[in-house]
């Protein structure tokens, strides 16, 4: 079966396993257009708008060409989608059309046997609660067969002591290991390279691409046809990994690790247990140093600060104090070899964060509650990029609901060096004019006054009286964030949700549950999230998304662009914001039943000239200034 129509179409092998289906011309048109690529060993560029079907789009064609494939996507979540729901469905659709895919995450999504067992055996105690999760994942880890730490359902995959039943790229043994011949994220591996379709996330494509996870490594040669789904976050995610980032956490488990190696192999030597315990202190004199805020700031705040240059030069002193006694005592053991390697490698790139000087880097820092990173990334990727494509003569397809910026793919391709010429689109098959309502009130305060979200509670509070809730107000920072919640409190006879306050899976299927919620939320919640039918029936968008200035990344960025004699507020931030917009946007309608009205708070949306933008890129909708017309459309009036 190879003719897309007898997939697709009415009678189709998807309409036989999916009740109620019809077909979407857009859909179709799609899936031709990446089986047409596959075929002739192009790459495209393909914009889909939300509910165009773009995941079996391109699945379908990338199976039917028999080629070895790579998926590629934004989150863990939507690999488990893709992999556990998505495949399946094809799978059964298409009979005869037998095919092995197989699921492959970071390492840190695997359970090691070996440092799990370490750490029950640790002289050093632990908490009560730690001590309590370590025996829940001891017990699953007798009964799983592929090791994955998601299917611990009583200790959350975020929780600090999956540190000692994982491994990272810095700790793990390798072949050396005592354990390898169980090794999970090995056998997931191997399944990977014997597998037609190999489904991974962007964080894992990136350390392909920059050779940080041995292994991995072997995966991208084989691909004929590597799909890039959620592909605006792709550009962000591989600048981090092309560049270097030190953290206070890698210092600290390093210390750690060579802790616990001492007490095995290693009693007889106390200056080794002194050099671990005097780096945990650097690393905490260092976090201090910075005081206590939490912030991201441009390097030069560290090389004009006598106290973080006095800080940073103790901390590299006595991580190479650590180096020092790790080769003296590494050969002791496996475990302590392993740990003069990453000593070794962290002091090579505490060095080259400290004394690069190259033009082609921007470096800064970002601090948290407890720890603290030193990175430097990339000025611009697209020349590496555009030849890590060329190193992988397979056909690259990019796609995402959100790649344009008003009907133009410019801003996209340039990022990742490609061509705007291979971009295509297909709109959305929602009837956003008879579903959707775009409220803009008059009289908005301006973005910069110091009470902007106190007043625009004022204009926000009837809305969500007409709504009844079933709300997503979303904010643009943290704080205003905070305050929302504070003046909300009480003024709102509907459940208020906050982000932060619950994991953000826990909060989502408490909205669900309520049906007359309102969630207050900032990036996360942007994108990434599906919420369909009437629990949620109002979107409200605080100020139009544009990043901080003051961001060192992106600060650096528009210099460059500015001493090239461009235009970086037009070139880089003004097209980032207008895609940042349209995925708030795109939470509203996820439905043909799906009705409901969007509020941007921002008067610059009309009083700007670059208004127009944002509102030629967001989907054409019924739009109004007046109160009125937001009641009568929760009344269901015309």
């Amino acid at each position: 079966m190879t003719d897309l129509s007898e997939v697709f179409g009415d009678g189709g092998a998807l309409a036989s396993v999916i009740s109620a289906y019809s077909p979407r011309a857009a859909q179709i048109e799609m899936a031709q257009a990446i089986a047409d690529a596959i075929a002739d060993q192009r790459h495209l560029i393909a914009e889909a708008g939300t509910g165009t079907g773009k995941t079996f789009a391109y699945l379908i064609p990338a199976i039917l060409s028999r080629k070895k494939v790579i998926v590629s996507t934004g989150t863990k979540n939507l690999q488990d989608q893709l992999f556990n729901k998505d495949i399946p469905l094809i799978r059964k659709a298409l009979p005869r059309m037998p095919f092995k895919a197989s699921l492959l995450k970071g390492r840190g999504n695997y359970l090691c046997t070996y440092r799990l067992e370490q750490a029950l055996n640790a002289s050093f105690g632990y908490g009560k609660e730690e001590a309590a999760a370590l025996a829940q994942i001891k017990a699953w880890s007798k009964r799983t067969k592929v090791g994955d730490v998601s299917e611990v359902v009583d200790v959350h995959d975020g929780d600090p002591v999956w540190f000692h039943a994982t491994s990272t790229a810095d700790n793990c043994l390798g072949q050396d290991c005592p354990d390898y011949a169980d090794c999970f994220l090995t056998k997931a591996r191997k399944q990977a390279q014997e597998a037609d379709i190999v489904v991974v996330n962007h964080h894992l494509l990136c350390a392909d691409w920059s050779i940080r996870e041995i292994g991995f490594g072997e995966l991208l040669p084989d691909a004929e046809v590597v799909i890039i789904d959620e592909a605006h976050q792709l550009a962000d995610t591989a600048s981090n990994f092309l560049g270097v980032t030190l953290s206070g956490k890698q210092l600290t488990d390093l210390a750690d690790d060579t802790l616990a190696e001492y007490f095995t192999d290693a009693k007889d030597m106390p200056d080794l247990r002194t050099a671990c315990e005097d780096l945990q202190l650097e690393v905490k004199d260092m976090r201090l140093a910075f005081g206590l805020e939490l912030r991201r700031g441009d390097w030069r705040d560290i090389e004009t600060n006598p106290k973080l240059v006095g800080a940073l030069e103790s901390l590299q002193k006595q991580l190479a104090r650590l180096t020092n006694q790790l080769e003296r005592a590494s050969v002791r053991g496996k475990g302590l070899e392993s740990c003069f390697d990453r000593a070794e490698t962290l002091d090579m790139q505490l060095e080259t964060l400290i004394n690069d000087q190259d033009g082609q880097w921007i470096k800064w820092y970002e601090t948290y509650s407890k720890s603290f990173t030193l990175s430097r990334t990339p000025l611009d990727i697209a020349k590496e990029f555009r030849g890590f494509m060329a190193r992988h003569k397979a056909s690259w397809i990019f796609t995402s609901a959100t790649l344009s910026v008003a009907n133009n793919f410019v801003h996209f391709a340039k990022s990742l060096g490609l061509s705007s010429e291979l971009g295509r689109s297909w709109e959305s098959p929602f009837d956003y004019p008879n579903q959707a309502l775009f409220y803009h009130p008059k009289g908005l305060p301006q973005p910069s006054d110091p009470a902007f979200t106190d007043k625009i509670l004022e204009f926000a509070l009837p809305v969500l009286e007409a709504s009844r809730g079933r709300a997503f107000f979303l904010f643009t920072s943290h704080r205003a964030l905070q305050r929302a919640a504070q003046l909300l409190e009480g003024k709102i006879d509907h459940p208020l949700l906050v982000q932060g306050s619950r994991s953000k899976g826990v909060l989502l299927d408490q909205f669900k549950e309520l049906g007359n919620a309102v969630l207050l939320a900032t990036a996360s919640f942007w994108e990434g999230v599906d919420v369909r039918g009437d629990a949620l029936s109002c979107v409200i968008i605080d100020k139009l998304p544009f990043a901080s200035p003051g961001d060192p990344v992106l600060k650096a960025r528009m210099n460059a662009l500015e001493k090239q004699g461009r235009n970086p507020f037009f070139e880089q931030q003004l097209p980032a914001a207008i895609i940042m917009l349209r995925q708030g946007v795109g939470r509203l309608i996820r439905d043909v039943n799906d009705r409901g009205v969007l509020m941007v708070c921002d008067p610059r949306l009309l009083k700007k000239s670059y208004g127009q933008m944002f509102l030629d890129s967001v989907p054409a909708m019924r739009r109004s200034r007046d109160i009125e017309d937001v009641r009568r459309f929760f009344a269901g009036e015309e």
